[in-house]
């Protein structure tokens, strides 16, 4: 099993449309090659819900892997999420995943997963299955419930950690108390779990409590000030660090991921059409596109953070 250093930024990516709701490659090509001129990011995660994973279909995201694997120039991994919701039709994600050149699956959390009490055989069976279908490494994911994900109970989540194939956890709660607590659990898993933050919410901070990386959406817009910072944080210089996460990354963040959180995806892509990285900022149906007002506040955001005049 190869082992992967995924310590750092780790943006989720977006997935460029046409105007007529389809992916469009040419401009994915150009945004791979804009996102991988930043130097020291330590991976790429597609097929995330920042790239609108769940309303793709299986011929796109294996068509999305396939691009990003023949653009790559760089020796960074490739991670790819796999949305289920069943355990069969997961397992096929994988494989499909694994065969069109992803170094690594993000596991997203399931439907099935939902409700309390969640006995730990049903998420430990699913993650096993998976596990067993592939040879490439698996990353656990623990996400807040308003997003349709799961906290899981310390012990399920102890138990998954020792699945052999399990190399780290996105633990993206949005709560700082629930984060404190599963760095503990990581600490005590009887191999190294890499732990990356999934809280667009606290970057910073999680770093502070004990992540070793980031994987967010937020990792796609500001990428070279996320870079510096987790740089910075980690050769102690807590006051510069300090003053760009309060001046640029913090509030741009906050501006991108307030309510409605689900809107994130469509102010990022918002974003990047205003910095002429993407054409235009398309969702895919049911996801709406902007409207005037919020389209203004992403423009405001990002004069704010010093990214356009």
């Amino acid at each position: 099993m190869r082992t992967l250093d995924l310590a750092g930024l780790i943006p989720a990516t977006l997935t460029p449309m046409t105007d007529r709701f389809e992916v469009n490659e040419g401009a994915l090509r150009r945004y791979i090659h804009w996102l991988l001129g930043f130097d020291g990011l330590k991976a790429v995660a597609v097929n995330m819900d920042t790239g609108e994973g769940s309303h793709l279909t299986g011929e796109e995201k294996k068509g999305i892997i396939a691009v990003w694997k023949r653009e790559m120039k760089k020796p960074i991994p490739i991670l790819a999420g796999i949305t289920g919701p069943s355990t069969s039709e997961a397992v096929r994600q994988a494989r499909e995943a694994e065969d069109a050149g992803a170094d690594a699956l993000v596991i997203f959390p399931i439907p099935a997963f939902v409700g309390r009490p969640l006995p730990p055989e049903i998420p430990l069976k699913y993650h096993e299955a998976i596990a067993g279908s592939v040879h490439i490494p698996l990353v656990l994911f623990q996400l807040q419930p308003v997003l349709s994900g799961v906290i899981f109970e310390p012990e399920t989540l102890a138990r998954l950690l020792e699945i052999k194939n399990v190399i780290a956890i996105k633990e993206a709660s949005f709560d700082a108390v629930v984060f404190v607590n599963t760095a503990r659990i990581v600490r005590q898993a009887s191999r190294k779990i890499t732990l990356l933050t999934g809280n667009d919410n606290f970057i910073l901070e999680s770093f502070m409590l004990g992540a070793h990386g980031a994987l967010i959406g937020f990792g796609t817009i500001a990428v070279a000030e996320q870079i510096e910072m987790i740089k910075l944080t980690r050769e102690n210089d807590f006051s510069t660090t300090l003053r760009l996460y309060r001046e640029k990354v913090r509030p741009l963040a906050e501006s991108m991921f307030s309510p409605p959180v689900r809107n994130y995806r469509a102010r990022l892509k918002e974003a990047l059409r205003v910095l002429g990285i993407l054409p235009n900022a398309a969702m895919r149906p049911p996801l709406l596109p902007l409207d005037e007002r919020e389209q203004a506040m992403v423009h405001d955001a990002l004069v704010a953070a010093g990214l356009m005049k």
